[in-house]
């Protein structure tokens, strides 16, 4: 038996690009087979529609609303829901899995922060960087910029590529494997009925951190590949 979890999503709470609830995410995942989904709403400084003018605390309660809502909505359908965060730096964006709102409440320096801190802030606090579709070519990324010294692992199959430009996957698997990264997969979904990515594991997760370890261990299979 194959557990199904989705990586990559984007909620309307969260994401100005998104357009379902995330509670509404929830049925329609667990009714297509999945057996959780990871919550990755866009980060502050990516496209998110929570109010820069408002205060840190309050920012960050409104950011972690679509997890919150997705969260209580799978409790009911007996679903997990995960949470984590894509986080922008001008076009160069990164997954974020392992930490939780506490984390960003604490930190509230974050926005000003390299790539290069933000790893090693993450890594130093159990989290997981993952580099989202890192070969994308979009109007909102100025260039390709590739940080393998910065990354636990890579984005190699992302289902938003294929309505883009399928070879954008093909050059993050090999990129990949020349390095021995981690391959993770995901839909990157923003509304429903666009998912079919995420990761294959051969045993229930039993919470972010067992998704983490997995990774890590080149465990799962991507979907996609």
């Amino acid at each position: 038996m194959s557990y199904i979890y989705e990586t990559h999503m984007h909620t309307k709470e969260g994401s100005a690009c998104a357009r379902t609830q995330a509670k509404d995410y929830v049925k329609a995942y667990k009714d297509k087979g999945y057996a959780g989904i990871i919550v990755t709403d866009h980060f502050f400084n990516g496209n998110t529609c929570i109010p820069k003018e408002l205060p840190w605390k309050e920012r960050v309660e409104l950011f972690c609303r679509g997890y919150e809502n997705a969260a209580e909505e799978g409790y009911k359908q007996n679903f997990q829901v995960f949470f984590g965060w894509e986080a922008g730096f001008w076009g160069t964006e990164f997954l974020i899995y392992g930490l939780d709102k506490q984390w960003l409440l604490d930190h509230d320096d974050i926005l000003s922060w390299s790539i290069e801190e933000q790893y090693e802030k993450v890594s130093n606090d159990g989290g997981m960087v993952i580099h989202a579709h890192p070969f994308r070519e979009a109007f909102y990324i100025p260039e390709v910029r590739l940080y393998p010294e910065h990354i636990d692992g890579v984005e190699a199959v992302n289902l938003g590529n294929n309505t883009l430009d399928p070879t954008y996957n093909v050059k993050a698997i090999e990129y990949a494997k020349k390095h021995n990264f981690p391959m993770t997969g995901g839909s990157d979904i923003h509304a429903l009925p666009a998912m079919d990515g995420g990761m294959e594991f051969d045993h229930k997760l039993e919470d972010i951190f067992d998704y983490i370890k997995a990774v890590k261990n080149h465990e799962g299979k991507v979907r996609g590949m």
